[in-house]
């Protein structure tokens, strides 16, 4: 993998310069997905607090089931500081983890696409939410977000291209398949140690 993304000169640089960790295998893909939601337009800390105050409102169990989520008040789900649509959100998933409409574990059986496809069907996820979830839960290894305001801001600043211009950013990315997700996490570290 590094070698391969070592062929783009500026990729080479990122290479050298950072260490991935290796990202942790997820026990639960319910309580993963629910950390993407609850993260969507918020820094990590910040959603890593939220989604401790929510795994908080199950106090006796060390991760919730979707009927555990959908038996709790909006109000209490809002308390933990979920803005009212991440609320109707996190109901819409458990409801369709629940109602059988989304299997999760089958997700690392189908392809990029397909995965992406089902998640999408779900209220509240999105292309970004879906491309998170592919990378740090599911660990595949060719995903690139374009919609990621901090991806296009590095391949913006190292490449000399606009961070609006979607077609190029794409068309860069294009170099590192297949090991699109590890560009974007080291364009992450690029922008996290700058």
């Amino acid at each position: 993998m590094k070698r391969h993304l070592s062929r783009d000169p500026i990729m080479k640089r990122l290479v050298r310069q950072y260490e991935l960790e290796e990202l942790e295998k997820k026990k639960n893909l319910f309580s993963a997905l629910t950390y993407e939601i609850i993260g969507q337009q918020l820094s990590g800390k910040v959603a890593r607090v939220i989604h401790s105050r929510f795994l908080d409102l199950f106090p006796k169990k060390k991760f919730p089931q979707p009927k555990d989520v959908l038996e709790l008040s909006d109000k209490r789900i809002r308390s933990c500081g979920c803005s009212w649509a991440k609320v109707k959100y996190l109901k819409s998933l458990a409801q369709c983890i629940a109602s059988g409409q989304l299997n999760l574990k089958s997700l690392y059986r189908v392809s990029d696409e397909a995965a992406r496809e089902q998640l999408l069907r779900v209220k509240g996820i999105g292309p970004w939410t879906a491309e998170m979830f592919l990378i740090f839960s599911l660990h595949r290894p060719d995903i690139f977000s374009v919609g990621d305001l901090g991806l296009r801001s590095a391949v913006s600043r190292l490449y000399k291209v606009r961070k609006d211009d979607l077609k190029k950013i794409e068309k860069i990315s294009e170099r590192w398949k297949p090991f699109r997700s590890f560009a974007c996490r080291y364009l992450w570290e690029s922008i996290d140690n700058k």
